[in-house]
């Protein structure tokens, strides 16, 4: 009799297109496992909007594995005792996983690895971290000359389908309950809007990819508008592995629009950030550049009045339109429109002073698409501290990008209190004096904080 194999699954919750759960299921019967660890991970274990998104993934490839008279078998704990715990309860030499980048994971792999036959397959990106590099090897820092070679090193490789049989153990481990796990809110729940806007798990991220192969020729204009919305909302599915990038591109291969070739340079940012935490474990958490540490930052730790900007800017009371809908529609739906949540990031880093590292803790808390590269090398690079971003002296006009952006829209849809102003006014009302009472004035003027960031940067370079 073959001896069970093991496949722990993290963030790839699917059937097709799953390298580790492919190969598994020709090596003998499965047992699939998941580790709910919230040690390994320490500051970056699961935030609030990720962990109600994993409890419904969860929920829905337990139901697919079902269907195969499979078992998705649930542990909670320290993710290497859990799995050898497993291993020695079905008497399982092999463990198949796809590569995880992230820090830690890469830590309990290699641990994991020293115990028992570690199989890792590359599963979640284009191409593996490591395998796009310049002509001389090395790894690259900088996100242009990285996409150029990747669109050179295309196609990527073929899609697996999913097992066409799954065999069973004789004997099944112990499982926890998901519900037993608490991973979604109750005291108070605040998930309603995240129920109305998202469905979740493998089948509707095909159901999206589908509608997306109809939209996507607008993407290179339509990305720039939140009030039309012409955005893929694939970020949460590829993030929890509900659908792979190789999937994605397959799908789109064909295609010969502008908007294709955008979209797809974003597939590979998203390979981008995963080679920059290859080289830099703690991008998410540390700026890159040296010298910013003596950055005249205003520490909300240090002042109740800048903790209470600090929490304007979270709360969506900023005075300024389009950033407060943008931090509302991300408490609400556990998402943002890609420009706004450049605007959004500016505007902490920039006109309130405030690092971008309390404005990472609080989107990898809040998205349902917290990705440790992607959203580590976001705000490194809106902040101008990262091996490969923006200047700091660049320095985004919220009212002027809204109106230039057509957010009227998506202002009301957001910030209902402003819904009965003109297109003209809801943009700055309080210029056009026509401010409701119920809507707070600007934390601070734009051209004040402008010139308030400058200073502080002239000073910091001396």
């Amino acid at each position: 009799m073959t001896k069970p194999q093991i496949v722990w699954l993290r963030r790839d919750l699917r059937m097709a297109d799953n390298p580790a759960l492919y190969h598994a299921a020709q090596a003998g019967p499965v047992v699939a496992v998941y580790v709910l660890d919230d040690e390994s991970p320490k500051h970056h274990s699961l935030g609030g909007a990720s962990r109600w998104w994993l409890h419904h993934s969860l929920e829905s490839l337990s139901k697919s594995l079902g269907a195969r008279n499979a078992r998705l078998v649930l542990r909670r704990g320290d993710a290497m005792e859990e799995l050898m715990a497993v291993a020695h309860s079905v008497g399982a030499q092999t463990i198949h996983a796809n590569r995880h980048y992230e820090p830690w994971w890469r830590k309990l792999q290699g641990e994991l690895a020293a115990e028992i036959d570690l199989q890792l397959y590359d599963g979640n990106y284009l191409f593996p971290p490591g395998a796009i590099t310049t002509g001389s090897g090395d790894p690259y820092k900088i996100y242009t000359p990285f996409s150029r070679s990747a669109l050179q090193a295309m196609p990527p490789r073929d899609e697996l389908p999913e097992p066409e049989t799954l065999s069973s153990p004789d004997e099944w481990p112990a499982s926890d309950e998901l519900s037993d796990w608490g991973l979604l809110p109750t005291k108070p729940d605040w998930a309603g809007g995240l129920r109305a806007f998202w469905e979740v798990g493998e089948r509707a991220a095909h159901d999206r990819l589908y509608w997306w192969l109809g939209e996507v020729d607008k993407y290179d204009e339509g990305r720039n508008f939140p009030s039309v919305d012409e955005t893929s909302r694939l970020s949460p599915h590829l993030h929890h592995g509900e659908i792979s990038p190789i999937q994605i591109w397959h799908c789109f291969k064909n295609k010969r629009s502008q908007g294709w070739k955008t979209f797809e340079k974003e597939l590979i940012w998203r390979d981008y950030a995963q080679n920059v935490i290859c080289q830099f474990p703690d991008y998410a958490t540390t700026s890159y550049r040296d010298g910013w540490e003596e950055m005249g930052w205003r520490n909300p730790n240090r002042g109740h009045i800048i903790q209470e900007e600090l929490e304007a800017w979270q709360q969506g009371r900023t005075g300024y339109p389009i950033v407060d809908a943008g931090m509302r529609q991300l408490w609400q739906t556990g998402w943002m429109h890609n420009r706004v949540r450049m605007i959004a990031a500016s505007f902490l880093i920039k006109h309130l002073l405030i690092d971008w590292t309390h404005g990472e803790r609080w989107f990898w808390d809040t998205l349902v698409d917290a990705d440790y590269g992607s959203n580590g090398t976001n705000w490194q690079w809106v902040a101008g501290t990262g091996v490969d971003s923006n200047m700091f002296v660049r320095i985004m006009a919220p009212l002027s990008q809204s109106e230039k952006f057509d957010a009227a829209g998506y202002i009301r849809e957001y910030v209902p209190e402003l819904a009965g102003l003109s297109d003209t006014t809801i943009h700055d009302p309080e210029e056009h004096g026509c401010k409701p009472e119920d809507y707070p004035s600007k934390i601070i003027g734009h051209r004040e904080a402008r010139e308030r960031a400058l200073q502080t940067y002239r000073e910091m370079k001396g």
